[in-house]
């Protein structure tokens, strides 16, 4: 079933800076101020890989969050599948000094709709 999440992000260049700069993907990425990515490669391109590990700062839980990037058109949309198979779709709309970022993914069964949504938004936290 796919859901949608929205945020706006103060960025002018919301691409380069969240998928592009390793270091903010390592400071952006995680579901809360517990949890960390301590480790990323990213390959931005059609047919590139990407990869973060992101873990609870204690190190009690953590897990590889990748995939391949299908669909790459600069400032406008990235479409990638993700390592069990899911789709994912991210499409940026200036609007004034902000961007909006909004993502359509294939949910999984594990956790609840209300929960995946919840955690994708954590990835671009809004300012």
């Amino acid at each position: 079933m796919p859901l949608k999440s929205d945020n706006n992000v103060s960025k002018k260049n919301p691409i380069r800076s969240l998928y592009r700069d390793i270091s903010e993907i390592m400071e952006s990425s995680g579901a809360s101020d517990d949890w960390h990515t301590p480790l990323a490669e990213n390959d931005l391109r059609v047919g590139g890989k990407f990869l973060s590990w992101m873990e609870a700062r204690d190190g009690s839980m953590g897990f590889d969050f990748g995939g391949v990037y299908d669909e790459v058109t600069v400032n406008k949309k990235i479409a990638y599948t993700i390592g069990d198979g899911r789709k994912v779709k991210v499409n940026f709309t200036p609007k004034g000094e902000k961007t909006e970022i909004s993502e359509t993914f294939e949910t999984e069964s594990e956790h609840s709709p209300d929960m995946q949504r919840g955690g994708w938004r954590l990835l671009f936290p809004a300012g």
